[in-house]
C-alpha cells in the first residue's frame, strides 16, 4: 500500500467508515519480481563470463588462514594483503568448502545469496510503504549490481546481505538479535560502520541506556570471538590490517572523485576536509531532521539527563515515546550511510551494492517529481557503468549524490513514532 493508500485508510477511519481492504499489490509485485530476477540471475551464471577479479586472491587468503597462519601480515593474494576483519575469513572457508573453490558452483550460491538479499530488501520497502508499488522494480534494474553478486562474488555482497537482515530485524524493534547481525556485517566488510552512527541514534532513542550498552556489548563479544585466534597470537598484527581505518586507495579505480588530480586524492587534506565535511553533515541531519521531534540532537541528550529523577531511572529508564516506526528506521539508517557515500574519498565498483538498494527509497523520500526520480537513478547506473572512470562521469555521479543529499534535506521529517500523536 503506498502513501494515497496509507491517507485515504486515515480518512476513511477519521469518517467513521470502514477503510478500504489492504492494497496487496506490492506483495505479489514483489513475488514476481523475486521469481523473475531468479530466472534472470540463472541466465547470466549460464550465459555471461565470469570476470576474474579477487577471487583467486579470496581463495589464497582462506588457504593460508586453514593451513594455521594466524599473523595478519603474512595473509596475501595476488592482488595483496588480507584487510578484512576475521568473518570475511570464515565465511569464504565456507564456501570454498561448499564448492572446492571453483568458480561455476561459488557463482550459484552467490545467485542463491542475491535473491535473499533482494527478499529482505523488498520486505523493507513492503513493510515501510514509501513508494508505489511499481516502483519496487526499480530494484532489480541494475547491471553493475548483478554483475558485482554472480560475476565477481565480492564479500561485500554478503556484508550488505547481513546488513539488510539486522535492518529486518531493527523494523521490528529486535534491537539485540539485530546489533549481534550487524557487528557480523562488520566483520565482513567494514562499509557497514557507516550505518554505525544512525544506528546509535536510533537506540538511544527506541531503548534505555541499559539497553544501549548490552547490545553494543553483544556485538562487541561476537567481535572478539570472530577475532580470537588472531587476537591471542598477534592482536596488533590483526588490528592494523583488519581495522585499517586509513587506507589510500588506487586513483584509476575512483569512481566518485576521478576529476580530481591524483596528487590531490591521495593528500591527507583531502582525506580530512571529507571525514570534518561527514560528520558534519551527520550532525546537521541528526539536529534538523532526524531529531526534529524531540528539539534538536542538544534538546534530546539533555532531556535523557534531565527527565531522570535518580541514576538508576537514568540508566534503566526508555524515552517516554520509544516505539519508533518503520518508516523512521530505514530512512535514518539509509540517509546516515548515503552521506557517508557522499563524503567518500573513493569509491570502487563494487562499492555501488552499498547503497543501490536505497536509492529508490532515498528518491521517493525527496519531493521530486517522479519523471526526475528516475533520471537520478538512472543517471546513478549510468556513472557505475562507465568503465574505466573519466573525470566527467565522476563529476556527473557527485553532482547527482549532492543533488539527492540537497532533496532529502529539503523534504519534511517523517512523524518518527508507532506511538503517540502526531
Amino acid at each position: 500500500m503506498g502513501r494515497v493508500g496509507k491517507h485515504s485508510a486515515g480518512k476513511a477511519a477519521a469518517a467513521g467508515e470502514s477503510p478500504p481492504p489492504s492494497d496487496r499489490r506490492p506483495l505479489y509485485f514483489a513475488a514476481f519480481l523475486l521469481l523473475s530476477d531468479a530466472a534472470l540471475v540463472a541466465l547470466i551464471v549460464a550465459f555471461v563470463p565470469y570476470t576474474k577479479i579477487d577471487w583467486d586472491a579470496y581463495m589464497a587468503q582462506v588457504d593460508a588462514f586453514v593451513e594455521g597462519e594466524r599473523d595478519y601480515t603474512k595473509i596475501e593474494g595476488d592482488t595483496g594483503p588480507l584487510v578484512y576483519p576475521a568473518g570475511f575469513l570464515y565465511v569464504y572457508s565456507a564456501i570454498k568448502l561448499l564448492t572446492a573453490g571453483q568458480v561455476f558452483p561459488a557463482q550459484i550460491l552467490f545467485g542463491v545469496l542475491y535473491i535473499v538479499n533482494l527478499s529482505l530488501v523488498l520486505v523493507l520497502y513492503v513493510k515501510t510503504e514509501v513508494l508505489p508499488w511499481w516502483a519496487l522494480g526499480l530494484l532489480c534494474f541494475s547491471k553493475r549490481v548483478h554483475s558485482i553478486f554472480v560475476l565477481r562474488l565480492f564479500n561485500d555482497c554478503f556484508a550488505m546481505t547481513f546488513l539488510h537482515a539486522a535492518m529486518v530485524l531493527f523494523i521490528y524493534h529486535k534491537w539485540y538479535l539485530g546489533l549481534i547481525i550487524f557487528s557480523a556485517a562488520v566483520s565482513i566488510k567494514m562499509n557497514v560502520l557507516l550505518f554505525a552512527p544512525s544506528l546509535l541514534l536510533l537506540m538511544l532513542k527506541a531503548m534505555s541506556i541499559k539497553g544501549v550498552f548490552f547490545a553494543l556489548l553483544g556485538a562487541a563479544v561476537l567481535q572478539v570471538l570472530l577475532g580470537m585466534p588472531f587476537l591471542l597470537s598477534h592482536p596488533v598484527e590483526y588490528f592494523s590490517r583488519a581495522f585499517n581505518l586509513g587506507r589510500v586507495f588506487i586513483h584509476f579505480w575512483s569512481v566518485n572523485f576521478k576529476f580530481v588530480p591524483e596528487k590531490f586524492f591521495v593528500s591527507k587534506e583531502l582525506a580530512v576536509a571529507l571525514l570534518v565535511l561527514h560528520l558534519t553533515t551527520l550532525m546537521v541531519f541528526a539536529h534538523y531532521k532526524w531529531l526534529k521531534h524531540e528539539g534538536g540532537l542538544f534538546h534530546f541528550l539533555h532531556s535523557r539527563f534531565k527527565d531522570a529523577t535518580s541514576i538508576r531511572q537514568f540508566i534503566f529508564a526508555r524515552p517516554k515515546l520509544s516505539t519508533l516506526s518503520k518508516e523512521h528506521i530505514v530512512t535514518v539508517m539509509f540517509v546516515g550511510n548515503f552521506i557517508g557515500i557522499v563524503c567518500a574519498r573513493s569509491l570502487h565498483y563494487q562499492f555501488y551494492s552499498w547503497y543501490f538498494y536505497s536509492l529508490p527509497f532515498l528518491l521517493w523520500k525527496t519531493r521530486f517529481p517522479t519523471f526526475v526520480r528516475i533520471i537520478f537513478f538512472v543517471g546513478v547506473e549510468v556513472c557505475w557503468n562507465v568503465y574505466p572512470s573519466t573525470a566527467y562521469s565522476s563529476l556527473a555521479l557527485l553532482f547527482l549524490h549532492i543533488s539527492i543529499l540537497f532533496g532529502l534535506w529539503s523534504s519534511p521529517a517523517e512523524y518518527p513514532y508507532a506511538n503517540g500523536k502526531k
